[in-house]
């Protein structure tokens, strides 16, 4: 098929401003544990112009007629299967077609009616099955989009909002300031903590926790705008799995018995996803790995998965029309101690 002349300069442009370094990188890593997926994942990846976004409502500002517009665009809801747990007061649509809706600015005094992301993200949200009253822990929390879906599925009793990062806090801060009425802040605590003391600092409180790391985001990596920087951060990159586990280690201890951890990434790296669980499982006694088939099975139709050898986890990965992920996405639970 020929491109239009616009068409193919757009794809140049686009294609000149993906960093070698990593892409090699991932070339040499992805092709062994995908196999003959990754082809197509890393056409999608390198290809912004077929990227998706999803549109997530906010209960606290509905936008009734942006949803009529939605359904008269042809977006579908996800998970239109039936997830037994799946609130039906998050309301997210998606289109099969590449389409980006403009981002709402930020309005002090003022509530944003959508969220863009990527459907994938909302996975490891939708599994920690959230209930009201419940205490919840999002431990590396900026941006603020899981915070905020959340928030969209239930009335937590407590929710802590932690992120180390100091400019990164405040990202998170504005994000939950344009979603979250004032009344619901009451019950938010954003904190600045070393992630790897919560469990010391914390230690069993949490109904609830969301472990969703500091990982190598295989989507920005792949547009390192500085080589240097990117061959820096892949010499670096085999340190993550030591951060990631510590994080976990340190959740655990934060999480009450019987309670329920959701660890993710959006990253493919086998490293940073099975072989951490993996590693948590073999070393702590007192984590159960929880099924997580029901949720592949209800939602193939809207994602694509890959083969993880755990039942525990999932790894969604981008393909045309489907072009969510990656994201990782693995539901372990704390059991009693005798």
């Amino acid at each position: 098929m020929m491109l239009s002349p616009l068409k193919a300069k757009s794809e140049r442009k686009l294609a000149k401003q993906i960093c070698k370094v990593v892409l090699d990188h991932f070339e040499k890593q992805y092709s062994k544990e995908l196999g003959d997926a990754w082809s197509t994942v890393r056409d999608i990846l390198t290809s912004p112009s077929c990227w998706q976004h999803a549109v997530l409502l906010n209960r606290f500002n509905y936008p009734f007629e942006l949803e009529k517009d939605l359904h008269f665009k042809g977006y579908h809801t996800l998970f239109q299967g039936s997830l037994p747990y799946y609130p039906k007061s998050v309301k997210c649509y998606l289109s099969r077609i590449p389409h980006r809706m403009p981002s709402e600015r930020h309005q002090i005094g003022s509530l944003k009616k959508y969220y863009l992301l990527n459907a994938a993200s909302l996975l490891p949200v939708l599994a920690l099955e959230l209930r009201d009253g419940e205490k919840v822990l999002d431990l590396c929390a900026a941006p603020g989009g899981k915070s905020v879906a959340l928030l969209q599925c239930a009335s937590p009793g407590y929710l802590h909002c932690n992120e180390y990062d100091c400019l990164r806090l405040k990202w998170l801060r504005q994000t939950l300031e344009s979603f979250i009425p004032q009344p619901l802040v009451n019950v938010i605590k954003v904190s600045e903590l070393d992630g790897r003391e919560m469990g010391d600092a914390q230690p069993e409180t949490f109904d609830k926790v969301l472990v969703d790391a500091p990982c190598s985001n295989d989507r920005s990596w792949l547009f390192s705008s500085d080589s240097q920087k990117a061959a820096s951060r892949i010499s670096q990159r085999r340190k993550l799995p030591v951060l990631q586990k510590e994080l976990l280690r340190s959740a655990i201890k934060a999480l009450r018995p019987g309670g329920l951890l959701v660890y993710s990434t959006c990253t493919l790296s086998k490293a940073e996803n099975q072989d951490v669980v993996r590693d948590i499982l073999n070393s702590c006694s007192n984590i159960m790995p929880v099924d997580m088939k029901e949720m592949a099975m209800t939602c193939s139709q809207d994602f694509t998965f890959a083969p993880t050898g755990q039942e525990c986890g999932l790894l969604v990965i981008p393909e045309k029309g489907k072009a969510w992920g990656p994201m990782y996405v693995a539901k372990l639970k704390k059991s009693w101690t005798i």
